[in-house]
């Protein structure tokens, strides 16, 4: 490990609390023996929809307070272990609403793990809530309500997750325009899977980032248009690889990006799943695509000028990217 790359102060904007958990955590809660492998995804991994089914253990683990808590508690823990000094953690508050949890519970679990966790750290962190694709209006429009109350108290923003490929943009117009009026911030998982077009249709609902991006490589109009809206693009290279959004580092956009002058950010998408850090994204992106060390500070910097932290926080930030 690139000791420079490892000491250095990181912002991390896409991380799936779900995709994240510690092996630890899940045979911890579970209690029973889990291998590596029924986390991890496989090297033979075929495409998106393979790549989810490795979240079914890890939602299992998000069914109770005691579970919800101690796998946020861990989570934020174990980032801190490479200088990740701020993370946007997202999961789907749906899925683990049950008879003996509702919406309010299950999000003051998380937060309980997570402030317990800063106070050993010292990691700052906000929740974003995700939307699913495969639930319909009306379980979405309750999830958003459901954790209102949270918002700017720990929750920062919502977001779209799920198979993008079955479940194009024109589907949730409706979805943000009530997100808005709900007065969420939002980022929306757009172009993880070839279609560019719902890269645009994110930015014209509002997002004020994009989940993943790499489709509108090679498409300068809609470059063009993040560019001008200064849309963030939360790239996860790891995962794109993983789950054939991309074939080879070769495809890999991040450096056409930079070069077109777009907020890059880098990040994990899934720490366990994808058997990652984002030391070891930065690793294989300087390794493949090209970019300098230096470089990688210009893309922190972006991360906490995208990001939907307070300005008391990001002025933390700053001055830690600053040292």
């Amino acid at each position: 490990m690139n000791q420079e790359i490892l000491k250095m102060p990181k912002v991390e904007l896409h991380c799936h609390l779900d995709g994240s958990l510690t092996l630890a955590s899940v045979r911890e809660i579970l209690g029973k023996d889990i291998s590596p492998e029924e986390l991890q995804v496989q090297t033979d991994c075929q495409n998106l929809a393979e790549y989810l089914q490795k979240f079914d253990l890890p939602i299992q683990c998000l069914q109770t307070p005691e579970g919800i808590k101690k796998a946020s508690r861990n989570f934020l823990l174990d980032v801190a272990k490479e200088n990740v000094r701020y993370v946007e953690v997202r999961f789907a508050p749906t899925c683990s609403v049950n008879d003996h949890m509702n919406y309010g519970t299950v999000i003051e679990s998380v937060l309980d793990g997570l402030k317990e966790a800063k106070e050993q750290c010292g990691t700052f962190y906000n929740v974003i809530v995700c939307a699913m694709r495969h639930h319909d209006l009306e379980t979405n429009l309750a999830m958003l309500k459901g954790c209102r109350e949270f918002l700017g108290e720990g929750v920062c923003a919502a977001d779209l997750a799920g198979d993008e490929a079955a479940w194009p943009m024109e589907k949730f117009v409706e979805l943000f325009k009530e997100a808005k009026k709900l007065e969420y911030p939002y980022t929306i998982h757009a172009g993880e899977c070839g279609r560019a077009e719902n890269i645009l249709g994110a930015v014209e609902l509002g997002a004020a980032r994009v989940g993943h991006g790499i489709a509108m490589g090679r498409r300068k109009d809609i470059m063009d248009v993040c560019r001008r809206h200064r849309t963030g693009i939360e790239m996860c290279p790891v995962s794109n690889l993983q789950t054939h959004a991309v074939n080879s580092w070769e495809q890999y956009p991040i450096r056409e990006f930079l070069e077109e002058g777009l907020l890059v950010t880098l990040n994990t998408d899934n720490r366990t799943v994808s058997g990652t850090t984002l030391s070891r994204e930065m690793e294989e992106v300087q390794k493949h695509c090209g970019i300098p060390l230096e470089e990688f500070y210009r893309i922190e910097c972006n991360a906490v000028e995208v990001a939907f932290a307070d300005d008391s926080v990001k002025h933390e930030l700053w001055k830690m990217m600053r040292t």
